[in-house]
């Protein structure tokens, strides 16, 4: 039996048994703070399971790229500032979990940008991102976002923008870069955004979820 095999064996007994909807945070090396925004996860499962019906737990785990525990979560999120370094061991598993039915969210927390975009071409050689439009039914429900990726912080002042990578016709991968989604789901004291910023960046949350789940 081929490793994709095992996966894909293994995926289909996790959800078989209930755990569909449970999330995790991605915990990577090379120095980037993996563990920034403690607080946007259990922020946005709450969210979640108030408005689109989802059961996911509050408590949410971290899992290192490289480890089997990856397996049993569908949706996984990535953020950080600084440098990420992916070993070949964790491209092998990352690859693997991917193409077998997971999901990554990297969100660009400012000043990861140069770092994960070599990464993430180790992972896909072969796929390279490519730019959702605003048309894509990620932006449409079940919150439409009109013109795309909402901007929940300025950065430098560039348009956000959502990259995909889409193997076999799936979407696997998505990075937002230029909206700092993570930000906007941390508790209201955090940063002070103001409230309607605070729900446009969850509701955009949800919609990846919803998408994740439901496709």
């Amino acid at each position: 039996m081929t490793i994709k095999k095992v996966f894909l064996l293994f995926f289909s007994l996790v959800f078989s048994i209930g755990f569909s909807q449970e999330i995790a945070l991605l915990k990577y090396s090379g120095g980037g703070d993996w563990y920034a925004n403690p607080t946007s996860l259990p922020n946005l499962a709450k969210f979640c399971n108030q408005n689109i019906n989802t059961k996911i737990s509050t408590k949410i785990p971290s899992v290192e790229v490289g480890s089997p525990d990856l397996l049993s979560y569908p949706f996984v999120h990535m953020t950080g500032h600084g440098n990420v370094v992916f070993s070949d061991n964790d491209i092998i598993n990352l690859r693997n979990y991917l193409t077998s039915g997971g999901f990554l969210h990297i969100d660009d927390n400012y000043g990861m940008d140069q770092y994960i975009r070599k990464e993430i071409k180790k992972i896909f050689p072969d796929n390279p991102m490519v730019e959702l439009p605003s048309s894509h039914p990620i932006f449409q429900k079940p919150f439409v976002f009109s013109g795309g990726l909402p901007k929940i912080h300025e950065h430098d002042n560039k348009k956000p923008q959502a990259f995909a990578v889409i193997v076999e016709g799936r979407i696997v991968l998505i990075y937002t870069v230029e909206t700092d989604l993570g930000d906007g789901w941390e508790n209201p004291e955090v940063h002070n955004n103001p409230a309607d910023v605070r729900t446009k960046a969850l509701k955009m949350g949800a919609n990846l979820i919803h998408y994740v789940f439901n496709n």
